[in-house]
């Protein structure tokens, strides 16, 4: 067994990692700790520049560290953040988002409009995703070894999914790759299994859901419908088992509100909207822009963009990748509105950005490191970072959603 280090943490930093120095200068990522705790771990990776290491045991506490809630807390990958009060992780995820821009970006004082915190702490996801082991149970992911263990506890879903998901099991050797349970906002039920073999698993349930199998392209509807009714402030959207859908309703909407605002003051009127999935902005701009241009590479999320922007004549849309699509449509729109998946903007697609000249681009962004690589691209482009708004999508991880708003240079 690998020897017991003492480390004092210095800050936190991003991906829920706590920042420690060993003897020989290297920094040493230790999760599940708060700033100033001593604590004993153990070095589970060494790199060249760095480690990786094992909580063992808190020494000496911070004075507002809390008692986390889940059993699972401290093996399981998906939480972060219960041992610290929700008032401080908004801070820590402020001050790690601010950092993330300055040292990558380049940018000194990063405006940080405000931070909208979750309207609920717990209980907030819509969705939740579990792996299988062999025996049918469902698992998650252990933090520091990638491994599955089974799930006894999760505090996260909304009530409908936290009711169903232990009810769940499959036979013993079901070839599925993951099973996803969705809830609409009236407690309808989605099960979506998603595997490579076309084989359906054998399972039954007396529960009032929708099931659904997705193998590749081809998809089979095993039980109700093959699509859930999502409102947002008013407005009805289709999903369908393939697509996706922001998993926190409430911020979701802060996400809109935020989007729609920064359309609303410069006065755009043509809007390219990239990765549009379903059509949760476009849906909300349609009415007052002369132009909406979606782009979106799913299937999916495109048929339903198609049925939730149905009765707009002003929209069209374009499916594809964008770093491929974005090049052959002629039209340059005065806004580009882009919500790209955690890897950010690939080379290709924000150069056929910044070539379409927008003046106003609004990114929404769910990392905040790739956020600073793609602004950093901007920035020698001629754009320039104006403001950011942090929306708390997440509340007990590390993941950081925000609004950026970023303007051509004078």
């Amino acid at each position: 067994m690998e020897e017991l280090i003492t480390l004092s943490i210095q800050s936190l930093v991003y991906e829920g990692y706590g920042l420690s120095r060993l003897p020989d200068g290297r920094a040493v990522f230790v999760p599940f700790v708060m700033p100033g705790e001593t604590v004993q771990a153990r070095i589970i990776e060494e790199k060249k520049g760095h480690a990786l290491a094992e909580l063992v045991t808190v020494v000496d506490p911070h004075p507002q560290r809390i008692t986390p809630r889940c059993g699972h807390f401290g093996v399981c990958g998906g939480c972060h953040y219960q041992h610290i009060p929700y008032s401080l992780q908004l801070e820590f995820k402020q001050a790690i988002f601010v950092e993330q821009l300055q040292r990558i970006a380049g940018i000194d004082a990063p405006v940080i409009k405000k931070i909208i915190p979750s309207s609920e702490e717990w209980g907030y996801r819509n969705t939740v995703q579990f792996s299988l082991y062999d025996s049918g149970k469902l698992c998650f992911t252990d933090f520091y070894r990638n491994q599955p263990f089974e799930v006894r506890e999760c505090h996260l879903p909304m009530p409908e999914v936290g009711a169903f998901w232990p009810q769940i099991e499959f036979e013993p050797g079901a070839l599925l790759e993951r099973v996803e349970v969705r809830q609409s906002n009236d407690g309808d039920l989605m099960l979506v299994l998603r595997g490579s073999e076309k084989e359906l698993p054998e399972m039954e349930t007396e529960a009032p859901v929708s099931i659904v199998h997705l193998s590749g392209a081809d998809q089979v509807v095993m039980a109700g419908n093959d699509y859930l009714v999502m409102r947002l402030l008013e407005k009805d959207f289709r999903l369908s088992a393939g697509a996706f859908f922001q998993t926190n309703m409430a911020a979701a909407e802060a996400l809109v509100g935020e989007v729609r605002e920064a359309v609303k003051q410069s006065g755009c009127q043509s809007i390219m909207d990239v990765f549009c999935g379903v059509g949760l902005y476009s849906a909300f701009l349609a009415e007052k822009a002369d132009q909406i241009i979606g782009i979106e590479s799913s299937p999916a999320a495109c048929d339903d963009f198609a049925v939730n922007l149905d009765v707009y004549d002003n929209v069209s849309l374009y499916q594809g990748k964008a770093e491929q699509v974005i090049p052959f449509i002629k039209e340059k729109p005065d806004c580009v509105i882009v919500d790209p998946p955690r890897s950010g903007l690939k080379r290709e697609a924000a150069q056929a950005l910044i070539e379409k000249s927008p003046r106003l681009l609004i990114y929404v962004s769910c990392n905040p490191s790739t956020l600073a690589r793609d602004a950093k691209h901007l920035s020698e482009a001629g754009y320039q970072l104006e403001s950011s708004t942090l929306v708390d999508m997440f509340p007990q991880t590390f993941h950081i959603e925000s609004v950026n708003i970023f303007s051509k240079k004078k």
